[in-house]
């Protein structure tokens, strides 16, 4: 049996291999057996399905989060190289994550889902909004953009260009598409037109 303090952590691997055993479905019964623990357990500790659906994606947007938008990982980079990497490293942690086609596919549409992911969004598009405006006063991209408008059609594009890369059944490599994504960011930006880019 696991210890009281480890149980919602081994319920939330447990649920999220469940769910990619099943394909975007879960059953309680096998989450609990999977963790080792009683099923009652797993409903005190969520819940819920739903909630215990909710606590494993947003888990992996915590994870997301952290290798992609943690401010440490881009301390001594460039605007352009800092931006760039963020690209490559979320397209990275998307290819590896064997999680990820459900979250960004068919569990996105799922209602426990939608208010975790509606969160994450939140919290990108204000960062990147803060980040777009950091760049227009140090002249890295020019002040003329709606940084709020124009992060959220960033953000959109890059998402979209996932899903349509990762649901090909020959993806392509990380590399040629953080390459096709930042190619098109920079012109979307004028980057070209800047001394620095």
């Amino acid at each position: 049996m696991a210890s009281a303090i480890d149980t919602p952590q081994r319920l939330v691997e447990a649920a999220q291999h469940e769910l990619i055993r099943g394909q975007g479905h879960l059953e309680m019964q096998a989450v609990a057996r999977r963790a080792q623990v009683s099923v009652g357990l797993a409903y005190h500790h969520f819940g819920s399905k739903a909630g215990l659906i909710a606590a494993v994606v947003e888990a992996f947007y915590s994870r997301l989060g952290d290798a992609v938008f943690g401010d440490a990982t881009w301390s001594a980079a460039t605007w352009v190289e800092k931006e760039k990497g963020r690209i490559a490293a979320y397209i990275a942690f998307h290819y590896a994550h064997p999680f990820a086609p459900l979250v960004i596919g068919t569990l996105s549409r799922a209602p426990e889902v939608i208010d975790v992911e509606t969160a994450f969004t939140n919290r990108q598009l204000a960062g990147g909004a803060k980040m777009l405006i950091a760049a227009q006063r140090n002249g890295s991209v020019p002040s003329d953009f709606d940084p709020h408008l124009t992060i959220a059609l960033m953000s959109g594009g890059i998402r979209q260009a996932l899903l349509f890369a990762m649901a090909q059944e020959q993806r392509p490599s990380p590399e040629k598409l953080t390459d096709d994504i930042w190619c098109f960011m920079a012109a979307a930006l004028r980057l070209t037109a800047l001394p620095d880019a």
